[in-house]
């Protein structure tokens, strides 16, 4: 009896047991969040080309952009949220929708971009219009027409075909007025009642939120398709969305549109470097040096699925014939196309800060800055601020041609030795000076006007002596990788993180490692919660207010 007693003691203890291990393995669940309220973003000039690209394929043409985006903590995403449209911008979309229009509907593209053919070019015909933009409206706007909408755009199609007895330049007219509509332009939060009262985003919003932000583009049919079946409010609808929107190629479009917007990628637009001193450099190189750290992360991420930390240590990359000359590398490639290539062990070229694209950028035109290098560290990669210079430094004695200190660091001392600039100086400076081999456009050296340069500094504690050691001492660094977590989130819910965001950011730092610091991981754990579909009704509006409040975009 004693034996049967404890056996079964045994086994109830093996359940509490086994139990216990399946909770641990499944980790801590995500924390609740207040959200924000329905809101609206304007389409990044990316996202409007990627759109384009996805309807009608990537022969259309798309000249011009809308008016630039803020950049709000950090990333421009965050300042879609208070964008709008000046009327120079309304200019600029209308001739951008004009152009798409008629390539969408000419000769060479119609029979493949229109769905049925009219009984008679020269007039109209409702049934083929209706059918037209009915599918079309479902892309463009992210859910299906309304009976106005459709209505609207079709009786103005058909009202200038009738006028012009041409049915396709009707069909083009009513392009062009969805291409310029508030509800193409702007992702609105549309919202629904929830569970017990509550407030939540409809399905196709859904929809937009996550296709946006793992693809960087409007959702395919098949998402769409999931949103109209309401799949998308079960964890298990959700899921099979999420695990094939993952294998998909056009992540790799997702992941690059992140790490632009984090790396602060729009600068290479006003990139400049004097030609007389720098004769390698050419707006070539710019669009590769862009190029070729886009590569280099996606590779590392997505492709190797590697650590997170290794992009600032991974000596594979990619280069041009255009690069290869900067690098000092021969690129045996005469058709100007990308190679692999992995600089050998003792080469200073390691991670994404040693490259041309990172270094240039974070340099003045004629010269090599270990500030504005520093500066970009410590603000870009590990998401601490640094104080602007105030407005009455004397930058004389760095800028001095004639000055007997012939190395940057010489020069630098003369900062860190006064007291108002002696404390920012501290935390850029030795960071800074960890690249200096680098000149200001990426170019090796070792010396700077005869003089030999010296790259020893320490980060946070960790001391390098020269570059390699720098990228190694980031990749440790904890807050690299806070840093993009914090910097992700945001970019994903589309708003500034705030003190009640914490638990949700601690809770994505603590997946993130457990994971391995797997990138592609992150997103999936971001895009599978429920904090980026958690909204709550505007201040002093009830959950029923909202959701009729919110149905229509203002321009």
């Amino acid at each position: 009896m004693m034996n049967v007693a404890f056996r079964k003691n045994c086994l109830k203890l093996g359940a509490v047991v086994l139990a216990a291990a399946v909770l641990a393995a499944c980790g801590p669940s995500e924390p609740k969040t207040a959200g924000a309220p329905p809101d609206m973003r304007r389409l990044t000039d990316e996202q409007y080309h990627n759109i384009i690209s996805d309807v009608f394929g990537p022969n259309i043409v798309v000249g011009g952009r809308g008016d630039p985006l803020l950049r709000v903590d950090g990333l421009l995403q965050v300042g879609a949220r208070s964008a709008r449209v000046t009327p120079s911008g309304v200019e600029q979309y209308y001739a951008m929708a004009k152009s798409i229009a008629a390539q969408v509907v000419s000769p060479e593209y119609r029979g493949s971009l229109v769905p049925c053919q009219p009984k008679d070019a020269n007039a109209p015909d409702e049934a083929c219009t209706k059918t037209y933009f009915q599918r079309l409206g479902r892309i463009l706007y992210r859910h299906p027409l309304s009976d106005a909408d459709l209505k609207l755009v079709a009786d103005s199609a058909n009202t200038v075909a009738d006028t012009t007895h041409d049915f396709y330049r009707g069909l083009a007219f009513g392009l062009e007025a969805m291409l310029v509509s508030p509800k193409f332009l702007f992702v609105v939060d549309e919202t629904e009642a929830g569970p017990n009262g509550g407030l939540r985003l409809t399905n196709y919003s859904k929809a937009s939120r996550l296709s946006f932000f793992l693809w960087n583009t409007t959702p395919d049919e098949e998402l769409l398709g999931a949103a109209e079946k309401g799949e998308l409010n079960s964890k298990n609808g959700l899921t099979k969305q999420v695990e094939r929107m993952m294998k998909s190629h056009r992540v790799d479009g997702g992941v690059r549109a992140f790490f632009a917007d984090f790396l602060g990628f729009d600068r290479f637009e006003n990139l400049e470097k004097d030609t007389v001193i720098y004769p390698a450099y050419s707006v070539n190189v710019a669009l590769d040096a862009r190029e070729q750290l886009l590569r280099t992360i996606t590779d590392t991420l997505l492709v190797q699925n590697a650590d997170y930390r290794d992009i600032f240590t991974t000596r594979k990359t990619f280069l041009t014939s255009t690069l290869g000359r900067i690098y000092q590398v021969a690129i045996d490639r005469p058709d100007g196309g990308w190679m692999r290539y992995e600089f050998p062990q003792g080469d200073q070229h390691v991670g994404i800060v040693t490259q041309i694209g990172f270094v240039a950028l974070a340099s003045h035109p004629g010269r090599s800055s270990p500030t504005i290098r520093g500066k970009a560290i410590r603000e870009l990669l590990l998401c601490q601020h640094v104080p602007d210079p105030p407005g009455d430094v004397d930058f004389s004695l760095f800028n001095d041609l004639n000055s007997p200190n012939k190395t940057a660091r010489q020069r630098l001392s003369a900062h860190a030795t006064t007291p108002t600039c002696a404390g920012c100086h501290k935390v850029t400076d030795p960071i800074g000076l960890g690249l200096e081999h680098f000149d200001g456009i990426g170019q090796m050296r070792d010396s700077e006007n005869g003089e030999l340069i010296s790259t020893a500094g320490d980060l946070d504690g960790i001391a390098y002596k020269d570059a390699a050691g720098l990228a190694q001492a980031i990749h440790d660094n904890p807050s690299a990788t806070t840093c993009v977590v914090n910097r992700l989130a945001a970019y994903a819910l589309g708003r500034s993180l705030g003190n009640g965001d914490k638990e949700l950011v601690n809770y994505l730092s603590e997946s993130f490692s457990r994971d391995g610091f797997k990138f592609s991981k992150l997103m999936e754990t971001i895009a599978l919660g429920d904090a980026l579909y958690t909204i709550k009704p505007p201040a002093g509006a009830t959950a029923a207010n909202a959701e009729t409040s919110n149905k229509e975009p203002h321009s």
